[in-house]
């Protein structure tokens, strides 16, 4: 444990969190003393053009009773997802699906953005109407995955760190013009390898950097340490380990003057891991989770919108009903993929002639997570298919 002594000795008082018996405490450094300075205000005065746009924006996509279909899947992960029901991964069959998924009628009631991969952005549906524009007529906004993947960190214990900022300004800029109006960057966080304090600060730096990028540009950023569902280890675990790295994630956001009530968040829920024989009710998640974020998260921030992590569709929703019991200082909600899809896809088969059933089986997901939102869903009447465990050991997106 840090003592007493070190804690004084350090030129700026800092946070001091513990993860698997490492401080994240930092020692003094030339960064250390920079910050005490007032930033520049160039890159300040770029991002306040924006601020407007931003702030509308955020709030749009955490809208009472909607939330985010996440659809960003990369081109090879999309091809596993086409294997699972027997279909080639080409171009043709990703456009198929994906103008199955943007072109269900009605889902923008439930539905506030979609995020994209960069093929989809540009890609128009099976009927030629650019996917963009029929989003934006169902009232979605259109969001873009940014992130290039995760390669291993090297000084880790086997651990990633997620690339992309080298060219993201000159992206960012062209996605917006393409249409795109927010932006997300996934990076994760492993608890079975550590998580070392060297794959914390790396992953909180790099979201930190991402989103003043992205605000400069005019896309709200979401912001997401995923903290991975593989593993023993109980829910307490899970808890201590969120809590540091979202100290460090809204440490490093502060610092490159990211504007709070332009961004969003797209946190994993407090869970044991995959693997702890002890499970958790869904009162039990809510209740570990709104404690992280009541400790964590600044209320200006306006939207909270949890990935599912493998979770099946019925248990994320019913976790995320829990949360919204009683009220909340932001937009609790959902930025789901496989947990609005599964059920969508296997109905779907990759036939014509099932996709008006493929199609009723997201609304009836979107619907159970928008009424999952408000705190009104129940599960009666769900499928066998919707309760299935999705999570898979080292998944790879």
């Amino acid at each position: 444990m840090a003592s007493a002594s070190l804690l004084k000795s350090s030129p700026v008082l800092d946070k001091s969190e513990w993860v698997k018996g490492q401080t994240l405490l930092r020692q003094p450094s030339v960064s250390s003393v920079v910050r005490c300075h007032p930033s520049p205000a160039s890159g300040l005065t770029i991002r306040a053009s924006y601020a407007d746009e931003l702030v509308k924006t955020a709030k749009t996509v955490a809208s009472p009773g909607r939330g985010i279909l996440a659809m960003d899947e990369s081109n090879a992960t999309c091809g596993k997802r086409l294997a699972s029901i027997g279909l080639e991964n080409t171009e043709a069959n990703r456009q198929a699906y994906r103008t199955l998924l943007v072109t269900v009628p009605g889902l923008g009631n439930y539905v506030s953005g979609a995020i994209l991969f960069e093929e989809t952005l540009y890609q128009s549906t099976v009927d030629g109407k650019k996917i963009v524009d029929v989003l934006v007529e169902q009232n979605i906004v259109p969001g873009i995955k940014v992130d290039k993947g995760l390669v291993p960190l090297a000084g880790s214990n086997d651990e990633s760190w997620c690339q992309g900022l080298d060219g993201l300004a000159s992206r960012t800029a062209a996605y917006y013009q393409q249409g795109a109006r927010f932006a997300k960057w996934r990076t994760v966080v492993s608890i079975p390898n550590g998580p070392s304090a060297l794959a914390v600060k790396e992953a909180a730096w790099g979201l930190a950097r991402y989103a003043a990028i992205s605000q400069d540009s005019g896309l709200v950023p979401i912001v997401e340490p995923e903290i991975l569902l593989d593993g023993e280890h109980g829910i307490d675990r899970n808890f201590e380990v969120a809590q540091a790295v979202w100290a460090e994630v809204f440490f490093y956001l502060a610092q490159n003057n990211v504007l709070f009530e332009g961004i969003l968040l797209k946190p994993s829920m407090v869970t044991p891991g995959a693997e702890c024989k002890e499970r958790a009710t869904p009162e039990q998640v809510a209740d570990y989770t709104l404690k992280l974020l009541q400790r964590r998260i600044p209320p200006a921030v306006p939207g909270i919108m949890f990935l599912s992590g493998g979770q099946s569709e019925v248990e994320a929703t019913l976790n995320l009903n829990a949360m919204n019991q009683s009220p909340n200082p932001w937009h609790v909600s959902f930025s789901y993929a496989r947990a609005l899809q599964n059920t969508c896809l296997k109905t779907w088969g990759g036939r014509p002639e099932n996709v008006k059933a493929a199609q009723e089986a997201l609304l009836i997901r979107a619907k159970a997570n928008s009424l999952a939102q408000l705190g009104k869903y129940t599960a009666e009447g769900e499928s066998e298919e919707a309760k299935k465990e999705l999570f898979v050991k080292g998944y790879v997106y």
